[in-house]
């Protein structure tokens, strides 16, 4: 229950603009959704939102975005847990004629800053009521802007560090992972007792310094999962960071600081890892271009690892020219004209995602398929035989980096990475040792079937998943399993893959992952700007 308050400023009535012409009744519905604002009644502000009169959905938009559709709000409220105490100062009401009118109102936040709330209200009849009532049909709020939002940033500069000279890059910012080091500052990998252990980097990772180089400028470090050991973006320290282009879902993880920062507009480049999908997923969740790279290309040194097999370098960027752009700072060195040849599908995969997700991948698929588009022979069973096979390594090498920490602070980590961590401590090295085997016959495979060409497959199995409460990470969870036997093709498999952002009939974010040969990351970006084109058409 929120235990937010509403009142007039010094205990005076509130300011309203040609009060006596408005109906009374509008003046009791607005008084009536203050009251169950503040006491979280949820059932009443349901009741007050007009539930998507005429097929025209109610919309209600803040900073972080838009919520269309009444269904849509009513999720969103149920999970926020209540709203912050707030006193009134000023509203100004425009009854624009019988049964249309519009109100901006003026709170003060308990917690400090001002809040502008503008409401539609309609006059309607529906289901239920005995008469026509006011409803609310759009809503905005402006709030107060934090210096540093945690839940994005670690810490954030103007820029924190500028770049080594001008280059390519020059005028564009980048939100660093915190996973990687950066000269002066901490290592904090999401997680607030690590990072007050760390000691202070004394020199830049060389992805950092690349850029750097490059003319770009570090305006910050941004948030992960803990450890980077989740692909929600959910952390129990500083919170989840938003998710622009689906407001009440996950910005997915491990990369979701920078994903967040590049989604807002907050840094042009969100330089991230990827070991099971930390780039593709929250590019996929949030409507970004990213790609993972190369396993080995670009050097990980200056990076705290989670798995040496499957960790790669990775960023995110709003347009694929961006993309582009870092991925010739970071890889400069050429490659073969010709890297990858065709283009080749596998439908039987389709399977893996989500109705929504699969219809828009589909879509996406017959608009890019030509006649000369070959098929790939992966099938579930072998997806379900390389989750395995990096669970197991991944497990390992993970408790190998981090189990020396994790063993002395068990009560510092979130329920569900403890999880994974006591489920890691159990793997032998003989277990690890076959796993290895394993995974280097099923690389063979996967760089076999794939050839000299590059795959489109989903990025993910869903859009985004509900932002959850009270450590409830069941939805999440789901989603995670089957998004890790997409994502397992390019890790089992080295290679690089580009997320092309799609969005669902519902316009929700989603993705086309597409996955090249080793080494072709640089063509593999230039395809996927093709193929982005030729659907548009």
């Amino acid at each position: 229950m929120s235990n937010g308050r509403i009142s007039a400023t010094h205990g005076q009535r509130p300011v309203f603009d040609n009060a006596d012409a408005l109906d009374p009744a509008l003046r009791r519905a607005m008084d009536r959704y203050e009251r169950a604002l503040m006491a979280d009644d949820k059932a009443a502000m349901s009741a007050l939102f007009a539930d998507d009169p005429e097929d025209v959905p109610v919309v209600r938009s803040d900073g972080s975005g838009m919520l269309v559709s009444h269904n849509a709000i009513t999720v969103f409220r149920a999970r926020r847990g209540g709203a912050p105490s707030r006193t009134l100062r000023r509203r100004v009401t425009r009854q624009l004629d019988e049964n249309n009118a519009v109100t901006v109102s003026e709170f003060d936040k308990t917690a400090g800053g001002q809040v502008i709330q503008t409401q539609v209200w309609t006059r309607l009849r529906e289901a239920g009521d005995t008469e026509p009532c006011w409803k609310i049909v759009a809503a905005h709020l402006t709030y107060p802007s934090p210096a540093i939002d945690r839940r994005i940033w670690r810490v954030v500069g103007a820029p924190l560090v500028s770049a080594s000279k001008p280059g390519p890059l020059s005028g564009m910012t980048v939100a660093i992972k915190d996973l990687y080091a950066v000269a002066g500052q901490r290592i904090g990998a999401g997680n607030p007792d690590f990072l007050a252990g760390a000691p202070v980097c004394e020199r830049n990772a060389d992805a950092v310094e690349l850029l750097l180089d490059a003319g770009a400028d570090l305006l910050g470090i941004a948030q992960t999962d803990e450890f980077a050991y989740s692909l929600a973006g959910a952390n129990v320290h500083y919170g989840t960071p938003p998710n622009p282009k689906a407001p009440a879902h996950v910005s997915g993880g491990s990369s979701s600081g920078p994903a967040s920062a590049v989604a807002l507009g907050q840094a042009t480049i969100g330089l991230g890892t990827d070991t099971a999908g930390s780039i593709r997923i929250p590019s996929s969740y949030q409507g970004l271009w990213g790609i993972r790279t190369t396993h080995g290309r670009i050097s990980r040194n200056g990076i705290h690892p989670l798995s040496d097999s499957f960790d790669t370098v990775g960023w995110m960027t709003r347009d694929a020219q961006t993309l582009g752009f870092v991925a010739k700072a970071l890889m400069p060195e050429r490659e073969p004209v010709d890297a990858i040849k065709e283009l080749a599908v596998c439908p039987a995969l389709d399977e893996a995602a989500e109705p929504d997700v699969r219809a828009a991948f589909a879509a996406f698929r017959d608009a890019v398929a030509q006649d000369g588009t070959g098929a790939a022979e992966f099938t579930m069973a072998m997806l379900d035989e390389m989750l395995s096979i990096f669970q197991t390594v991944r497990g390992f090498e993970a408790w190998r980096a981090d189990g020396a920490w994790v063993q002395d602070h068990w009560d510092s980590l979130a329920p569900e990475i403890a999880g994974r961590f006591r489920h890691d401590r159990t793997i032998s090295e003989e277990a690890y040792r076959r796993g290895l085997e394993r995974l280097a016959s099923a690389r063979t495979l996967v760089r076999g079937l794939i050839g000299e060409r590059a795959l489109l497959i989903p990025s993910a199995s869903s859009v985004a998943p509900l932002l959850v409460n009270d450590g409830d990470v069941e939805q999440v969870e789901r989603a995670r399993a089957q998004t890790l036997r997409l994502t397992g093709i390019a890790g089992i498999g080295g290679l690089p893959a580009v997320n092309i952002p799609l969005q669902t009939a519902d316009g929700l974010p989603c993705g086309a992952c597409l996955i090249g040969p080793a080494g072709s990351d640089r063509a593999l970006i230039e395809l996927a700007k093709d193929l982005y084109r030729r659907s548009t058409r």
